[in-house]
């Protein structure tokens, strides 16, 4: 029991915000991340949440949050001590795409997200007319709204999982990233009130 207690101080983990609007498909992509199967899902009313292990040392905590609009208003409660956020668009849905890009940009100007990592999945790239990376990037003004920040934009297809390991990867190296700058920063302060 020690020793374990022991192994397990060492690893660092680090909060994911999973975003975006219903039906972009969050959950589906939570599921592929974790077992690689595809599920049946429903809406998510509420959140799921899921801890995956990407590396020996580190764990990502995912918070998938419904997209609803009533649930969109209750997302400002749980962007604090986020260490990245994965905002997941529906690539395929024209129609929806500007609805989406103003819900990203309310959430970069909350002051929780501030220099907080970003990855956002251009999912169903499996669908006729999908709007791929570097179109989810202009629209999305990503230079604009993320130069405080990194940023990627993955095009992926939570069905057949292509795409996710690199953005699971990158999410990775994004929140250890940030998590380090953290320490740094915090250790700086306590050093300079001594």
């Amino acid at each position: 029991m020690g020793l374990q207690n022991a192994k397990h101080a060492k690893v660092k983990q680090a909060n994911i915000l999973m975003l975006g609007l219903d039906s972009a498909g969050k959950s589906t992509l939570l599921y592929k991340f974790k077992s690689n199967d595809a599920f049946l899902t429903t809406p998510t009313i509420g959140f799921n949440v899921d801890m995956i292990e990407t590396e020996r040392d580190f764990t990502l905590t995912f918070w998938d949050v419904g997209g609803q609009q009533k649930m969109r208003e209750l997302w400002c409660n749980f962007l604090e001590n986020t260490g990245g956020l994965l905002y997941v668009v529906d690539s395929s849905d024209q129609r929806r795409l500007e609805e989406s890009k103003r819900e990203f940009e309310l959430l970069l100007k909350n002051e929780f997200l501030k220099n907080v990592p970003v990855v956002v999945l251009a999912n169903k790239q499996d669908l006729p007319g999908a709007f791929n990376a570097e179109d989810i990037t202009r629209r999305f003004n990503m230079h604009k709204y993320c130069s405080d920040r990194n940023w990627y934009v993955q095009p992926c297809c939570a069905l057949t999982g292509e795409g996710l390991s690199d953005a699971l990867h990158r999410l990775t190296t994004f929140a250890k990233h940030y998590h380090r700058s953290k320490e740094t920063s915090m250790l700086f302060k306590k050093i300079e009130t001594l």
